[in-house]
């Protein structure tokens, strides 16, 4: 039952926004009583941690780190995962981090510090494939991989907000045209 629930609330909470989604929603789109939900969660502050962590667990992030793929390539590939996940809700979405970012993390310590933590996995996963870039010349040896990694998923968040606010892919275009065709290029290229 616990699954049922968090499985909704990440359904919920995507389509509609933490204050948008009530618990009885939640429930309901479960298939389980509400008053189970207490039984397996102290607050609706708490589902929306576990809904973030299941969340960051579509992003694939552990594909960063298949090293039988050229490591730009394989950032490439990433975002080009995500940039199809947002395609399939018609830029309806977002990305749930982003999301609560900008919704309620002014109201809820407990939510983030959850969305700090999977903005950093994230980028930390990003940092990781840029060091490997570093290291084998493929980018610029003067960048700083953690740092370039903070601005990269800071980048495709301001991406997925103008592509959802035009109902247009331009700032994904945008995005990929300025990260790997100018930013990620090695020091003679640049």
């Amino acid at each position: 039952m616990r699954e049922e629930i968090v499985d909704a609330a990440v359904e919920e909470f995507h389509a509609r926004g933490f204050n948008g989604t009530g618990v009885k929603v939640i429930t309901d789109t479960a298939g389980v009583p509400k008053g189970s939900f207490y039984n397996h969660f102290e607050s609706k502050e708490a589902l929306a941690v576990v809904a973030l962590e299941r969340y960051g667990a579509t992003m694939r992030l552990e594909d960063l780190a298949d090293r039988t793929v050229e490591p730009l390539e394989r950032l490439r590939r990433h975002f080009e995962y995500l940039r199809a996940k947002m395609d399939e809700t018609n830029l309806t979405r977002g990305c749930l981090f982003g999301n609560f970012g900008s919704e309620i993390v002014d109201h809820s310590r407990m939510i983030r510090t959850a969305v700090q933590r999977s903005l950093k996995r994230w980028s930390s996963a990003v940092a990781a494939v840029l060091a490997e870039c570093v290291k084998r010349g493929d980018v610029d040896a003067g960048i700083d991989p953690q740092e370039t990694a903070v601005f990269i998923v800071s980048a495709w968040e301001g991406a997925l907000i103008s592509a959802r606010a035009g109902r247009s892919g331009a700032a994904f275009d945008a995005f990929f045209s300025l990260v790997f065709g100018r930013l990620l290029r090695p020091a003679q290229d640049a």
